[in-house]
C-alpha cells in the first residue's frame, strides 16, 4: 500500500489515475472514439459553417455543425474549402450522428455541391436551406491574426460559450 503522507493528492484519486494508466491507452485519438460512443443523439436541424482559423501558424478551414440546440454535431480541421472537404464533413458528421431532416447552411457552392451529391443517392434527400449570412445563437466574432488572406473583421464560428477566443476587430 502506498503511504499517503506528504502526497498531494488523495491516495484513492493517485489509485484511480494508475489504474487508468495501466488499463487505458490515453491518446487524443482514443479519448475521442470513447467519447462519441457516449455522445448524446442531435436533433435533425443542422446549422453548419466553415470558418477560415490559423493552426500552429497555417491557415486552415473549419468546418462545424451544430444543432437548432446548440449541441455540436461535429466538426473537421481541412486545408482546402472544396467540395470533396464538405462531402468528408458531412458523411463524417452523418457517420456519427446519423442524417438530418434540414441543413442550414450559407451560400458556399462547394457545401451545397456536397448536399446535392449526398441527397442523389438518398431515397428521401435531406432538405437543404441556403442563407446569405448564417447567424445563429453561437456567432462569435473572430478577429484575424495579422495576414488572413481571406477574412478583415470578422468570422461566423460555433462554439461553445464557455470557449475564450481572442478578439481583434481591427484589420491589417
Amino acid at each position: 500500500m502506498l503511504a499517503a503522507k506528504g502526497m498531494r493528492f488523495p491516495i484513492n484519486i493517485i489509485l484511480v489515475c494508475i489504474r487508468w494508466y495501466a488499463a487505458y491507452p490515453l491518446s487524443y485519438r482514443h479519448l475521442e472514439k470513447v467519447f462519441r460512443k457516449h455522445k448524446r443523439p442531435v436533433s435533425g436541424s443542422w446549422r453548419m459553417d466553415e470558418t477560415y482559423i490559423k493552426v500552429k501558424g497555417t491557415w486552415k478551414y473549419l468546418y462545424r455543425a451544430v444543432d437548432k440546440d446548440g449541441k455540436t454535431v461535429d466538426f473537421l480541421l481541412t486545408a482546402r474549402r472544396d467540395k470533396a472537404a464538405a462531402l468528408r464533413f458531412f458523411e463524417k458528421a452523418m457517420k456519427a450522428s446519423g442524417v438530418p431532416e434540414k441543413v442550414t447552411m450559407d451560400k458556399s457552392g462547394a457545401n451545397k455541391a456536397a448536399m446535392d451529391e449526398i441527397n442523389g443517392s438518398r431515397e428521401t434527400p435531406v432538405i437543404v436551406r441556403q442563407v446569405k449570412y448564417l447567424k445563429t445563437s453561437l456567432s462569435r466574432t473572430i478577429g484575424p491574426s495579422s495576414g488572413s488572406p481571406n477574412r478583415c473583421s470578422t468570422s461566423s464560428h460555433f462554439g461553445p460559450p464557455e470557449m475564450s477566443w481572442p478578439a481583434s476587430n481591427s484589420c491589417t
